[in-house]
């Protein structure tokens, strides 16, 4: 998954930065004791496998820990990554998909409890300051930059443009003002 290897690459490329320049991250409750025994794609495509997440929901949920690194600056790595993924992947379902699972179900899908989950949860949210709204460039950015990761020129699903439909169907000509929405 392209998301897992631009993650990877970050980690791998904060850890060295940090260990050249003897930065100290601050830990959190994001930060685990010792890295996960499984790795970053392995932990994305397990999400991606039980969550039922739309590929929409893996852009904004990298949007919001983008979001969430600046706005608390912490740095992503291996100690954080999977629990900042799967909060923000949870956030992003029940805020952009139609059918969402419960905190539970994430907790076991990303190997937490569920208390510890529902405190990254609101711990996240408060990072972020509950700034959920992505609009359609700002998707279509990510989109692009994740796109960049793939060597086969894979694209992922854009904002549709919706026209607005005039309210006479008298008239033969059709509305010229379009905005971009996203597709769910």
């Amino acid at each position: 998954m392209l998301l897992s290897s631009l993650l990877e690459r970050t980690v791998q490329k904060n850890e060295i930065l940090m260990e050249k320049t003897e930065i100290k991250d601050a830990v959190t409750i994001f930060h685990g004791l010792k890295p996960p025994p499984v790795t970053i794609r392995q932990y994305v495509d397990r999400i991606f496998k039980y969550s039922a997440c739309s590929p929409s929901c893996f852009v904004v949920a990298h949007v919001y820990v983008d979001r969430f690194l600046q706005q608390t600056d912490i740095h992503l790595t291996s100690l954080n990554v999977h629990r900042l993924l799967i909060t923000s992947v949870m956030i992003a379902a029940k805020f952009v998909d139609d059918a969402f699972f419960n905190n539970g179900y994430y907790a076991r899908v990303g190997g937490v409890s569920t208390e510890e989950l529902n405190r990254l949860e609101m711990k996240f949210l408060f990072g972020i300051d509950f700034r959920l709204q992505v609009n359609v460039n700002t998707f279509g950015k990510y989109c692009y930059r994740l796109e960049k990761e793939s060597s086969d020129g894979l694209q992922i699903e854009r904002a549709i443009q919706a026209c607005r439909i005039k309210e006479s169907w008298s008239s033969k000509e059709d509305s010229t003002t379009c905005a971009s929405t996203i597709a769910r």
